[in-house]
């Protein structure tokens, strides 16, 4: 491969939150950056080469061994913080990661950048710290360089992490596990970055466990203050939420698709995640970035619009839902059927057919109810539903127009119902 001035550097996980900036400041450096991830439909502008590299479903040792020929630093950021979709911890965090590092002593890389996780040890409670500290425990008695940072809480816009804080910080209460006072030490994910790229260039820290941590301990109540603080959001409260009421909507969050508390998080974050903020302040030859500076002044509006979101957009898409099956049930059953049958003769459905156009009304509300909370959904879904609530709306206003007159708006409630329905449609697209 044509080699610029720099060094020759792989990044596995370089798509990720974290190797998309490093694959960035590499470019930016003059090294030769090797972009090693499962999706290479797009070669990207902070990638020198691209190629296909699945944890899941890894090349043979061979085959590793002349993808690495020649490459001087291999830096391991995949990370998973929940299995989903075939990805398993045990593939994504340790044989997979322990399978490339054995061909690099084959193959003579130089060095190994390995981002494992603060808290990564063995018989710790999370399957997560676990599985990376298996990968940790490999490298270390490989006959290389290598060295081996746990970051703290990773925190940067896009980050997994940063999104289950933001998503605390701007509840309207916010909740904390037991008293809030696990002790946390979040760190920038520019502080990360910089720090990396010292290692990848530089010699110092060679075999040696590097914590990245933030300048100072603090407590996930001060954490989250001072973050919603940090997203232009007005104060509001703390709430101690009981370990069984925690570990219950966690355990709703293990089925839940892009929930940002299951099992996993909940466990992290009840540990608390501190350590010694003198390594990262020497490499980076400055103290860590505190909280207080996470959120840069002119993103505020915008991070603190995006946080609270998350959880505005599905407690939208639940009370639609909620709507569609209400009117579902009651449609044929609480609600006298003689008076539905009725109302659908005044707005011009035959009396034969009164019957069997209330079911289908009924099994269509049902229809939108369950595919409303379905993990998977289109934009064709709200178009539809858009159709029917403008298709209600236009009968009743032609055959029964007093209805725009009762006091408690019954039609006049499809006003805001069609706006929820919009909001929802270009939400979906945003994903």
């Amino acid at each position: 491969m044509e080699k610029r001035a720099g060094k020759v550097v792989l990044i596995a996980g370089a798509t990720g939150f974290i190797g998309t900036r490093l694959s960035a400041a590499c470019v930016h450096a003059g090294d030769t950056v090797v972009c090693a991830s499962r999706d290479t439909r797009s070669p990207g502008p902070n990638c020198t080469h691209r190629i296909a590299l699945d944890y899941e479903s890894m090349p043979s040792r061979e085959e590793l061994i002349e993808i690495l020929t020649g490459v001087d630093v291999v830096v391991n950021s995949v990370g998973i913080l929940r299995e989903r979709r075939g990805q398993t911890f045990e593939k994504v965090h340790a044989s997979g990661p322990v399978a490339l590092f054995e061909a690099c002593v084959a193959a003579g890389v130089k060095r190994i950048v390995q981002i494992s996780a603060l808290g990564a040890e063995e018989g710790a409670a999370a399957r997560y710290h676990v599985s990376k500290a298996r990968a940790d425990a490999a490298l270390k008695a490989l006959p290389i360089d290598w060295v081996i940072v746990q970051p703290s809480l990773i925190y940067g816009a896009g980050g997994s992490s940063a999104q289950l804080f933001e998503f605390l910080a701007s509840l309207p209460v916010i909740p904390l596990p037991g008293d809030g006072e696990q002790h946390v030490q979040p760190v920038h994910v520019q502080d990360v970055t910089t720090a990396l790229l010292t290692l990848i260039h530089g010699t110092a820290a060679s075999r040696q466990v590097v914590p990245m941590v933030g300048p100072a301990p603090a407590s996930l109540r001060g954490f989250l203050v001072s973050l919603r603080a940090g997203l232009g959001l007005p104060p509001t409260r703390t709430v101690r939420m009981p370990s069984p009421l925690m570990r219950a909507a966690a355990a709703v969050g293990d089925h839940v698709p892009g929930m940002m508390l299951d099992r996993e998080t909940l466990g992290m974050l009840t540990r608390g995640s501190t350590g010694d903020p003198a390594p990262l302040s020497a490499l980076l030859g400055r103290p860590a970035q505190p909280i207080s500076r996470f959120v840069a002044p002119e993103r505020r509006a915008e991070r603190g619009v995006a946080a609270s979101l998350r959880w505005l957009a599905p407690l939208l898409r639940f009370s639609v839902a909620a709507m569609w099956f209400i009117a579902a049930i009651v449609s044929i059953g609480p609600y006298p059927v003689e008076k539905s049958l009725a109302l659908l003769v005044q707005v011009g459905i035959p009396p034969g057919q009164a019957v069997h156009a209330l079911a289908g009304a009924a099994l269509l509300d049902f229809v939108f109810g369950v595919a409303t909370l379905w993990p998977r959904r289109s934009r064709a879904l709200w178009n539809a539903q858009l159709f029917v609530v403008l298709a209600y709306t236009a009968i009743i206003t032609v055959r029964l127009p007093h209805l725009w007159l009762d006091p408690f708006g019954p039609i006049a409630k499809n006003l805001p119902i069609l706006v929820m329905l919009l909001a929802l449609r270009e939400l979906e697209d945003r994903r």
